[in-house]
């Protein structure tokens, strides 16, 4: 009977151990559909390994390619918001979300956005990658990204897409981009800010692309954060690569100009000096701070900086335990026999001896 109990226990044990196993906790599941934060923070290290390592020709290619790729999301945003619709709301939203067709393009099939890599800077302060790798990386995917939405812009020009009414809306966007002042705090200043909000975002919509493990939640974290900071009205200053220069080149087109409504001086504003001054570089700087300082840094800093280990806190206690025991008399006699014993064992007596005491 008492063989019988014991194996009846031993039986709902092992019935009870199985249906744990069974039933996997919610934080299992979670790990295997997405990348915790902690995870996801110290992947980036791995990242920009991998980024400072590509050579500089493949960087200014892959470079030009997400150039091209965010010209063409900017483009197809131009033509959404071509016309008028009775809720503003819902044309923004129209806008951000066709937008965020750039960013997965860039990321899924694969190029480099200087944006994005503002994560970089996660390796960067781990030491993993050096200043001249970040830099290399950064200065030849920045001009990539400049020569590929140029190209596109002198393609969808040559198109003759904006000629009409969509080439006046591209006008629009351009002039306001280069000329409109806010009250009280003129133009560069809310554009700086503006640039830091976008990156902000941009690069919260890449770390979340990374924490998810499939191609569907890879373009869900990727929709939402890019629909936001373009339904918001945010600068990004590899978009603006696209959208100043498409205006500048639709002034060609005569019913461009008159679709879009705006006068011969804020037609002559628009040009590639303002271009430059007035938005490129303001918002070029923004974008770094919000996705290296924002974003970059403060993930590195809460997941990823490294710590003493417990053991290493632990050796450092008894070491200073034992320097402080040392002070004792007891210690310092010890200290002198052990350096004696130490001395007599250097002399060819003790040697043999030792050496006979192995064999």
């Amino acid at each position: 009977r008492k063989q019988n109990t014991n194996l009846c226990l031993m039986s709902e044990k092992n019935i009870e151990s199985d249906s744990a196993q069974e039933q996997p906790t919610s934080l299992s599941v979670a790990s295997n559909m997405f990348l915790s934060p902690p995870e996801l923070a110290k992947s980036l290290v791995n990242l920009g390994v991998k980024k400072g390592s590509q050579s500089r020709m493949k960087l200014f290619m892959l470079g030009c390619l997400a150039g091209v790729y965010i010209g063409f999301a900017a483009h197809l945003a131009t033509t959404i918001a071509t016309g008028t619709t009775e809720w503003f709301g819902a044309k923004k939203f129209l806008i951000g979300a066709v937008f965020s067709v750039g960013l997965m393009l860039v990321i899924i099939p694969g190029s480099e956005l200087w944006t994005g890599n503002n994560l970089m800077l996660v390796a960067l302060l781990e030491r993993k990658i050096s200043l001249k790798e970040i830099a290399k990386n950064w200065i030849f995917v920045y001009f990539g990204n400049f020569l590929g939405s140029i190209f596109l812009a002198i393609l969808i020009f040559g198109t003759g897409l904006l000629e009409g009414s969509i080439g006046g809306t591209a006008i629009s966007i351009a002039s306001a981009k280069v000329s409109k002042d806010i009250q009280d705090i003129g133009h560069i200043f809310p554009y700086f800010c503006r640039g830091i909000c976008c990156n902000w975002l941009v690069c919260l919509a890449v770390m979340m692309c990374l924490a998810a493990k499939d191609v569907a939640g890879k373009i869900w974290g990727i929709f939402f954060p890019i629909m936001a900071f373009v339904a918001s009205g945010f600068e990004h200053s590899i978009a603006n690569m696209y959208f100043i220069p498409a205006g500048i080149f639709a002034k060609s087109f005569l019913e461009a100009k008159l679709e879009s409504g705006l006068t011969e001086s804020m037609l002559d504003d628009l040009n590639f000096g303002r271009f430059f001054t007035h938005n490129l570089l303001v918002v070029t700087l923004g974008n770094f701070i919000g996705g290296s300082i924002c974003v970059a840094m403060i993930y590195w800093i809460l997941y990823v900086r490294s710590s003493p280990a417990p053991k290493a806190k632990e050796f450092q206690q008894a070491n200073i335990m034992t320097t402080a025991s040392t002070d004792s008399p007891k210690a310092k006699e010890f200290q002198q026999a052990n350096i004696m014993t130490t001395a007599s064992t250097d002399s060819p007596r003790s040697g043999s001896d030792q050496l006979i005491d192995n064999l």
